[in-house]
């Protein structure tokens, strides 16, 4: 009887991501990174009623998108892809809307939190499809991704919802 083993050349390097694959999770990565900066930017200068509630919400949003980034770029590099997080990456290709310098009062810091949290939430809803499409895996970090920054835009867009 032959053996079914497979030899060394058989084997290979595993699945590979395509050009596509890896452009979607590189803007995917840029984004989250974008998201922690401009939460802990909010964090730091938050100002009004409330503020210490929202000061520690923020540290939240730092925190979930800091490793789902760290989820995403640990996955670009299993699937062979360089992930580049450098500043002047992130700044250059983030769709994200600049976050104003300064001081916010907790009302404008709630919205333009939920408002880039919504951002980057459309960001893993517009390359899902295709993600999904050539890998079914990562297209479940996706999930993830969605489920809790949707969670934490609703959380942090109630503070100022009025019945």
């Amino acid at each position: 009887m032959k053996s079914k083993r497979r030899s060394e050349a058989e084997l290979g390097a595993g699945f590979t991501a395509s050009r596509h694959l890896a452009a979607a999770l590189q803007q995917m990565l840029v984004d989250l990174i974008e998201m922690s900066l401009q939460g802990k930017q909010a964090h730091w200068n938050v100002i009004g009623h409330n503020f210490r509630d929202l000061h520690l919400q923020l540290d939240e949003v730092v925190a979930v998108t800091r490793e789902f980034g760290d989820t995403i770029a640990e996955r670009m590099r299993s699937l062979h892809v360089a992930a580049d997080g450098r500043t002047d990456t992130v700044t250059a290709t983030t769709s994200l809307p600049p976050f104003p310098a300064g001081e916010q009062n907790v009302a404008t810091v709630v919205d333009l939190i939920t408002s880039r949290l919504h951002a980057t939430i459309d960001t893993a809803r517009k390359i899902h499809d295709k993600v999904d499409a050539e890998d079914p895996s990562t297209a479940d970090i996706l999930h993830q991704v969605i489920d809790s920054l949707e969670k934490l835009a609703w959380m942090v867009g109630a503070e100022n919802r009025r019945a």
